[in-house]
């Protein structure tokens, strides 16, 4: 009676085999795309960034080619851009500045209070003198600045490479359009068609919002720092609003830096503790109650992939992939919804709550 069963068992175990060796296989797929990805930032990078800007600019572009020739529409698309660009440039620059300049100013009061941690250390035994002799030296302030020249000619190189690409991109977009969709795979055209175009509504209202979230975080930290008597609060509002667009790691800094200048400008530790405290609270409840509920559906993601991509983007490719990487993350799983072969990614890095599931796709009657 037992015999006939081995032949059960062994398709099973035949099967089993053959679903591990399948993930495994993909799983190795995937670790060669990410090490691709890394080792070809400088290529891919530019790519993703353009396509991003031109998600956001390409609704100007078409409404002003509709009255106007092409090529003029062009231009104020891509001078729109770069004025909008450059003076979030300049308030960033400015903001930071002026807290170099009241850094400076008051350097004098940085250094009592860096007396006075010394001392407390080293009454508790941590010789911090010797540590501050051998990793900060002259060398190394030398090297650092090296490092953030490099880093500015990088970062200007970068945007006009991105610059050139969203100007040929701009032109190309209808004509791109038109190739899909003669594709003989109508399948492949549905998906790429209506993934590119719901991706890149979602995106600018993500966009939308983060500009939005970002003004009033920009606001409430200004009218904290107003009211608590935090010197620069005009700048303390600019850098809360600029680095409210990096997820994060922008809200964190943007705390910290008011906080190391409250503990020089207050006398009690109490208050510094309550500076930093109010102003995470701020970032939470924007960030964390009110965000959610205006991008509705365009963060249709678990929190948990939210963080995870954010990490994994910075890592691939530094603070460039901090900021882009929630956009292509958003990019993959409206992609991955629009095909019922691959919707159920979509649905597992969703979000918990099921009234927030992507919309499933109607299936066409059959002639």
């Amino acid at each position: 009676m037992d015999r006939p069963q081995a032949p059960l068992d062994e398709t099973h175990r035949l099967s089993s085999d053959f679903g591990l060796t399948h993930w495994a296989l993909i799983t190795l797929v995937i670790l060669a795309f990410l090490g691709a990805i890394y080792v070809a930032e400088a290529v891919i990078a530019p790519v993703a960034f353009s396509l991003f800007l031109i998600a956001i600019v390409w609704p100007l572009q078409a409404r002003l080619q509709t009255y106007i020739p092409r090529l003029i529409a062009l231009a104020i698309s891509v001078l729109l851009l770069v004025v909008a660009f450059s003076g979030f440039a300049s308030l960033i620059v400015w903001a930071f500045s002026r807290v170099g300049r009241w850094i400076l100013i008051n350097l004098s009061r940085f250094q009592a209070l860096y007396n006075q941690m010394v001392l407390w250390l080293e009454e508790q035994g941590i010789a911090v003198a010797s540590l501050w002799a051998d990793h900060f030296s002259i060398t190394w302030i030398v090297g650092l600045m090296q490092r953030l020249t490099g880093q500015v000619n990088t970062t200007l190189s970068f945007w006009l490479v991105v610059l050139v690409y969203v100007i040929i991109g701009l032109l190309e977009v209808e004509g791109t359009a038109r190739k899909i969709d003669t594709l003989p795979n109508r399948r492949i055209a549905r998906v790429l068609l209506a993934g590119s175009e719901e991706t890149a509504v979602k995106i600018r209202r993500y966009m939308v919002v983060r500009t939005l979230m970002s003004i009033l975080t920009g606001a409430l930290v200004w009218a904290f720092a107003v009211i608590v008597g935090l010197p620069l609060a005009q700048e303390w509002g600019v850098i809360a609003f600029t680095l409210n667009y990096i997820p994060f790691i922008g809200p964190f800094i943007a705390t910290l830096f008011p906080t190391l200048l409250a503990m020089v400008q207050f006398d009690t530790w109490q208050t510094v503790i309550v500076v930093f405290a109010c102003l995470n609270v701020i970032q939470f409840v924007v960030g964390s109650y009110i965000e959610p509920r205006l991008s509705g559906s365009v963060l249709a993601m678990s929190p948990f992939v939210v963080l995870f991509s954010i990490f994994l983007w910075t890592f691939l490719w530094g603070l460039p992939g901090t900021f882009i990487g929630l956009p292509i993350t958003i990019a993959i799983l409206t992609f991955c919804a629009q095909d019922p072969s691959t919707r159920w990614l979509a649905i597992q890095l969703g979000p918990p709550e099921e009234a927030d599931l992507p919309p499933p796709d109607r299936a066409r009657p059959e002639a």
